[in-house]
């Protein structure tokens, strides 16, 4: 009687459309991003516009346009990857990393890769251009779950396990795009595969001497290079390079020095206009110090944050290994790039050019991360507890008597035959007495 009382509540969980609840972690990641993007449209807004009217780049919405036109690209492919088709993302892995190392080499040709700066990191033409490095960094957790996933008992040496495999893959890459020069982007895929092994269960000590030897190469690749050498050296004492390889360093610094604790306002700040370069993509957090203050920045970590909790959770409520792994790598990937760009900007790491998650300008960085979105969404909707699908009674008030009476008649036919049984019980004896 008492499983009979609870199923109806249990069933009253699923809505009365049949469709089953997406489970916390899923709307708190929807949400963060959502409310990252909307964040992001603001300030890139507040960054750009008044330096491209100075300049004479139309009306000042250039940069803004451009952000809102790839995310919401970015959101279609985000919805696509949420709803389904994960069955079928192991068998378009190994396509999907030909295709970025293709473009990696691709991107190096002169006429086809566009140079910036001196970096030659993108392919395409005017407002149309794209960077591998960005899809690199996906492919690459991508083929590290898929190969990690079917190894599990085999990763606590390089000879035996599948890390092997995984560091030359991953090693080949990190070279291609720091090649480009693009350090920073060698780093988050660098930050990524460790935390990915690390979750993989490979050994600490195994970890530390891949992490000593990554440590070397890339002090050798600083050295080779004065530019980073110079940037290094800004990085220890920014002040005594404010007019040269610390310029920007120290103007964000003072951006964010400026703001106080609540901002001197929403499109009010000094920084972006005369001093701060890159202010709409590598040091927006910068803006967002100036004119929203300490709040705005924790309000930003704070969204971070959940993006975290949510994604870790997800992992862990996995139903397999692969999705387990996928949740942790896609979750790891979105946070390392978040940390290393807000690290360089408050001065803890040095400057690296990489973009702020689904803040910054910057269309490739978006595209990528909204489908890297979009796949741990659809890991997060698949660990929905199996509760939640049975299927809901109909309440009307003559269904409800009709149930109450069924159930009713049940426990009369059953108090019968058990009153009948003890009856004949009773008889059974005295017959047998007689």
């Amino acid at each position: 009687m008492a499983l009979a009382a609870r199923r109806p509540r249990l069933a009253a969980a699923a809505p009365r459309s049949g469709r089953v609840p997406k489970p916390v972690e899923y709307n708190i990641l929807l949400t963060a991003t959502l409310c990252l993007l909307a964040a992001g449209a603001v300030m890139v807004y507040s960054a750009s516009s008044a330096r491209t009217l100075l300049e004479g780049q139309g009306d000042g919405t250039v940069y803004l346009v451009k952000y809102l036109a790839f995310g919401a690209v970015g959101l279609v492919v985000l919805q696509l990857l949420a709803r389904g088709g994960l069955e079928l993302l192991p068998r378009v892995t190994p396509a999907l990393l030909v295709v970025s190392f293709v473009a990696l080499l691709v991107v190096k040709i002169p006429g086809i890769g566009v140079e910036v700066n001196g970096a030659r990191r993108w392919i395409g033409a005017g407002p149309l251009q794209f960077q591998p490095s960005e899809l690199m960094k996906l492919a690459l957790v991508l083929y590290a779950t898929g190969l990690l996933a079917t190894n599990p008992s085999r990763l606590q040496s390089l000879k035996d396990g599948a890390a092997g495999p995984l560091l030359v893959v991953a090693g080949a890459a990190v070279v291609l795009v720091a090649s480009q020069p693009d350090l920073g982007t060698a780093l988050v895929i660098a930050f990524t595969m460790g935390a990915l092994l690390l979750v993989a269960g490979v050994p600490l000590a195994l970890l530390g001497k891949i992490a000593l030897v990554g440590a070397v190469l890339v002090a050798l690749f600083i050295v080779v290079e004065p530019y980073r050498a110079a940037r290094v050296t800004a990085f220890i004492d920014p002040w005594a390079h404010a007019d040269s390889s610390g310029f920007q360093s120290v103007q964000g610094q003072i951006a964010l020095g400026s703001g106080g604790l609540f901002g001197v306002g929403l499109g009010e700040s000094v920084q972006k206009v005369f001093y701060l370069p890159e202010a709409h993509t590598d040091f927006i957090l910068a803006v967002i110090g100036e004119e929203l203050g300490v709040a705005g920045v924790c309000g930003l970590l704070f969204l971070y944050g959940l993006i975290g909790y949510a994604g870790l959770r997800t992992a862990k409520a996995a139903r397999t290994r692969y999705t387990q792994l996928l949740a942790a790598g896609l979750t790891a990937l979105i946070l390392c790039q978040a940390l290393l760009n807000v690290f360089a900007v408050l001065g803890i790491a040095p400057l690296t050019g990489v973009p702020l998650p689904f803040i910054s300008s910057g269309s490739s960085s978006l595209l990528v991360l909204l489908a890297t979105m979009g796949l741990l969404l659809n890991v997060a909707a698949r660990s929905t507890s199996h509760l939640a699908s049975l299927p809901v009674p109909d309440s009307s008030p003559g269904d409800a008597q009709g149930s109450r009476g069924a159930q009713s008649a049940h426990r009369s036919g059953r108090d019968g035959r058990a009153r009948g049984a003890r009856a004949g019980g009773r008889r059974a004896v005295e017959g047998g007495g007689r």
